[in-house]
């Protein structure tokens, strides 16, 4: 079930996805990329960086432009603003940055005072995590949210890992204390190409987002650059036949493991998918 049909017309979505350990191959921080190229984001406010990062951890980089000049680029975190037809009536930020270095608690409610705390709001947090997964198959997709009512609406459960953690979970923990309904969306990336970029996982979390708000979200060039992704990396694991038959034994593992699901629910959401992208 989607949240649009359920979620007030005036709510507010905020997505959020930040670079670092929780961002494999910059998966989920080019989800950002894309969204506020195609909802036309605009900046709306720059978290203060001084306050929260270790510049001798989260190194500045220096860098010349075209005109020659020579600039340094900071870490540190951006919020956007952006609209899109999709949901007309629906306030959405778009958050994007490097993982901080301290103040974690600090830093998740100088986001969440941005973006406002109405009964209304919904954070969705974007991860993506190397794992044992072949670069032939769907990009498994996982979700998981404490909200009961997110539970009922999503069919997401609550994780049950336990350890350290990132600052994707004490963005949600906090959101959680205000009140705010908070879910996250993870992709698991095939280990043994972990370079960036990964747009078949930057891809695979859009997806994830189409089916929670129940919404198109143009994807056409990424579409391209993913099969362009996998087919360089065939090409690549054809010539060593270790790889090859390293990759052979994941897809049997994950083909056995994901059949009840292929058969059924999985064939239902493409299928849910194309008829949206049709009415678009």
């Amino acid at each position: 079930m989607s949240l649009s049909t359920n979620f007030p017309a005036d709510s507010t979505i905020v997505i959020a996805a930040f670079g670092g350990w929780n961002d494999a191959a910059a998966s989920a921080t080019d989800v950002i990329d894309h969204l506020i190229e195609v909802w036309n984001g605009t900046e709306y406010f720059d978290v203060q960086r001084d306050d929260f990062y270790d510049y001798t951890y989260n190194r500045p980089e220096v860098s010349t432009n075209l005109e020659g000049i020579r600039e340094i680029e900071w870490p540190g975190t951006k919020i956007y603003k952006a609209k899109t037809e999709s949901l007309p009536t629906t306030q959405i930020f778009l958050v994007q940055g490097d993982e901080p270095s301290m103040r974690w608690e600090n830093f998740s409610n100088s986001i969440l005072d941005q973006v406002g705390n109405n009964p209304s709001t919904i954070l969705i947090t974007l991860g993506a995590m190397l794992a044992e997964v072949p670069h032939t198959r769907p990009v498994p997709v996982n979700g998981a949210t404490i909200n009961k009512e997110l539970q009922d609406l999503t069919g997401y459960t609550m994780s049950n890992y336990e350890g350290p953690t990132g600052i994707l979970s004490v963005l949600a923990a906090q959101a959680e204390r205000r009140g705010v309904a908070a879910a996250s969306i993870w992709a698991a990336l095939p280990h043994y190409v972990g370079a960036p970029p990964c747009p078949k996982a930057t891809l695979a979390l859009i997806r994830g987002l189409e089916d929670i708000f129940n919404i198109s979200i143009p994807v056409l060039e990424l579409v391209e650059d993913a099969r362009a992704w996998q087919t360089g990396v065939e090409e690549l694991a054809i010539e060593d036949e270790e790889v090859a038959e390293y990759i052979r034994s994941l897809e049997e593992s994950q083909d056995t493991a994901e059949l009840p699901e292929a058969s059924g629910e999985a064939i239902a959401r493409e299928f849910e998918r194309y008829l949206r992208r049709r009415e678009n």
